[in-house]
């Protein structure tokens, strides 16, 4: 509703906030005591009927109201892609359905990339797939990648190309969707130091619409199961490193997510914490069906936790197998050896004489030979015959940073 003024009401206003003002000066200076006797009484009539008239600014009693145009509804409109509510149960938004998506997959990832100001390639049209309930790693150094591709497929980094989806839910055209079926532990801790860890859960499922009642009882397992039943009534910032890290894993679980993230999950932690922490997700790997999806540089980590493993250098996936496969193309034993010379030199120099495949590389001045059919004692006599000047000489199985050393040329730890 709004109100409408004529060109006589508007004159009237003017006349009327005025003259009672003209009136004080005149009576002071005309008359004397005009003041108390004349002015103040005018300057009161006079916003009298001002407050009187400025009711409706036309002196009608009715507000004056404007036509309705034919076209206009009073119903609110749904924004397009807005996720409703269910009249049924309001505790939880309604998905909308999924884009055609294998009922296998999880996580679907093709042609990804993202380019950042100054024409910074992130990441590079990568592709992968990770099956419903797949534990999957993508493995690399930091600056490899990893961390953005965590960002857009969390929703929080747009990619310039490709496209990936959660559940079947396209990340860049249904980022709500996509964020409903999913959760994610960053790398730096989200949780509020100041609040009990109870606190923290109640909070974050509060968010979630997660009903009281249900929340309660998940609060409950999810403490048995990450060991925080003990601390849940502490103040957050009287946790350890561990500690605060499983509550944070706990936090992202409340919300019982089809996809969880989980970002470098033991970064910065000692190495006691650390290794009690992998036994904590691969206990929640072997209680659930979700699909996880974690990016880490440590190695043990990727072999203990993963099926399939991603190796990701410099914003491409150079190679994406089981961890047990990509062992397997290094042979069952490795020899190593420490030259005085020319690394690659005596590298040539060996796959001259047959002794070493393809495979083999050089990083400084060690060779590693990965040995397929020859037997680690036939491939040092062989070594020997060949007259080459070493300083040392080993065997040993093969490592996933074996793997990712020929893949790259250069040592995670190293690059991390």
């Amino acid at each position: 509703m709004s109100t409408k003024q004529t060109p006589t009401a508007s004159l009237t206003f003017r006349l009327l906030f005025w003259s009672p003002a003209i009136a004080i000066i005149l009576s002071a200076v005309a008359v004397p005591g005009g003041l108390l006797i004349f002015g103040l009484p005018l300057l009161a009539l006079g916003y009298f009927l001002f407050a009187v008239l400025a009711q409706n600014g036309d002196g009608s009693r009715e507000p004056a109201v404007q036509p309705a145009r034919v076209h206009d509804d009073p119903r609110p409109r749904a924004r397009k892609g807005a996720l409703t509510m269910s009249k049924a149960n309001t505790t939880r938004p309604v998905r909308p359905d999924p884009e055609p998506t294998s009922p296998l997959n999880a996580i679907e990832v093709h042609g990804l990339s993202k380019t950042y100001h100054g024409g910074v390639e992130a990441v590079k049209a990568i592709d992968f797939e990770v099956a419903a309930s797949e534990v999957f790693g993508l493995l690399g150094p930091n600056g490899a990648g990893k961390s953005t591709t965590i960002g857009m497929l969390t929703t929080t980094i747009k990619p310039t190309g490709g496209s990936a989806r959660l559940a079947g839910f396209d990340v860049a055209k249904q980022p709500l969707a996509a964020r409903s079926v999913s959760s994610v532990v960053f790398q730096e801790p989200v949780v509020d130091r100041s609040l009990t860890g109870r606190r923290n859960l109640d909070l974050h499922a509060r968010l979630w619409r997660v009903e009281p009642r249900e929340a309660k009882a998940r609060i409950a397992e999810l403490a048995h199961t990450l060991g925080l039943t003990e601390l849940l009534d502490r103040p957050v910032g009287s946790y350890s490193g561990g500690e605060r890290r499983r509550l944070e894993i706990a936090r992202a679980l409340v919300s019982q997510p089809r996809v969880l993230f989980l970002d470098e999950p033991t970064v910065g932690l000692d190495p006691r914490i650390r290794a009690e922490l992998l036994d904590v997700i691969a206990r929640l790997r072997d209680r659930t069906e979700m699909t996880i999806l974690l990016t880490t540089h440590y190695l043990d980590e990727a072999e203990k936790l993963c099926d399939r493993l991603a190796i990701i250098h410099q914003g491409e996936i150079v190679a994406l197998d089981t961890p047990a496969a990509l062992l397997a193309g290094l042979g069952r034993e490795i020899v190593e050896l420490r030259v005085s010379g020319d690394a690659e030199a005596a590298l040539a120099s060996l796959r001259s004489h047959g002794i070493v495949d393809g495979d083999g590389f050089a990083v400084g001045s060690t060779l590693t030979l990965p040995l397929h059919e020859r037997s680690a004692a036939e491939a040092i006599a062989a070594i020997d015959g060949t007259g080459l000047a070493t300083s040392s000489i080993s065997t040993r199985q093969p490592t996933l940073d074996d793997v990712y050393l020929r893949l790259t040329g250069g040592r995670i730890h190293e690059a991390a």
